[in-house]
């Protein structure tokens, strides 16, 4: 869609919207984009910013968790995508729809995920999104297969670049994949198991952070369906101290500003948990810890704004 390759083009900018995926960010980062946070909505990001955004031509892509967005789990709605379809933007503005929780559920609810390639097409911009999905988060982080979608031109010149920088995919990686699930029934009845495990963990961390936060107007919480994490808000300025305070307790959280352009929590108040890993017990004495934490932290700020009144 553009006339030169994105590193040709002086100053560019990738939105990311936030809280998001530091993964997501590091890579554009790195890259040499110029990193604009967008502020998360409870159905994908603030639209009204996005368009204005994108209607800079220096403004070449965003990245997107449709499913289980991380940290926060929300699932896109279907605005949200037809308008990342439809809006005014360069013509080389690519929309990276990471669908990496594709089949993450807790139990038996289903929210659809958008056909954002279909809405792509009928807005005429049938180039504009590149879909990824791997299964690294369902049988081996790093060694999962991986996938693409888009546009049949996309996918064209995708592979002109592949064939350069490999032979082939790891062919025996993909029969190991092949073996273990043997269809698409096999890989969601996998994840069903997996779901299984999670859902007890996630209840857990729901359960506590209502009896000590709930009512107390000091924090609010996701409280997803999927995925592998909840995102945590606190008062304002809060997330670092409460996270180095819980790191002397012996409790360690993803560090703060982490779901951030550049790792910056512009009001330093989100916090990511991430339950999937310890067995309960070991949750609940962590949970504790991280609530005990955030009502101080959250009480001396009271204290000392009540004292410089």
């Amino acid at each position: 869609g553009g006339d030169k390759p994105w590193g040709q083009q002086g100053t560019v900018r990738f939105l990311c919207p936030a809280p998001g995926y530091d993964r997501h960010f590091e890579i554009t980062g790195h890259l040499g984009f110029e990193l604009v946070n967008v502020e998360m909505t409870d159905d994908g990001p603030d639209m009204d910013h996005v368009e204005t955004l994108a209607a800079d031509p220096s403004v070449k892509g965003i990245w997107c968790v449709p499913r289980y967005s991380n940290p926060t789990g929300i699932t896109y709605s279907e605005s949200v995508a037809q308008r990342l379809a439809s809006m005014e933007a360069a013509a080389d503005f690519r929309i990276f729809w990471d669908n990496a929780y594709a089949e993450h559920h807790f139990g038996e609810e289903r929210q659809p995920v958008p056909d954002i390639l279909t809405a792509c097409r009928d807005a005429g911009n049938p180039d504009r999104v590149l879909i990824f999905t791997s299964t690294s988060k369902m049988t081996m982080a790093g060694a999962g297969v991986s996938a693409m979608a888009s546009s049949p031109e996309n996918v064209n010149d995708a592979r002109r670049h592949l064939s350069v920088q490999t032979i082939g995919p790891d062919k025996l990686n993909q029969l190991r994949h092949l073996a273990f699930f043997g269809d698409v029934d096999g890989l969601r009845a996998h994840m069903a198991r997996v779901g299984e495990l999670l859902k007890p963990k996630f209840a857990l961390v729901q359960q506590i952070l209502e009896r000590d936060l709930g009512g107390k107007g000091i924090a609010t919480w996701s409280n997803p369906s999927g995925g592998y994490f909840v995102s945590v808000t606190g008062p304002d300025d809060c997330a670092r101290p409460v996270i180095e305070m819980a790191a002397q307790a012996g409790v360690k959280l993803t560090f703060a500003g982490a779901p951030f352009a550049y790792g910056l929590d512009p009001q330093n108040r989100v916090m990511r948990l991430a339950p999937s890993f310890p067995p309960l017990e070991d949750i609940r004495q962590a949970m504790e810890i991280f609530t005990l934490c955030l009502e101080q932290v959250a009480i001396r700020q009271e204290l000392a704004n009540a004292s410089n009144r």
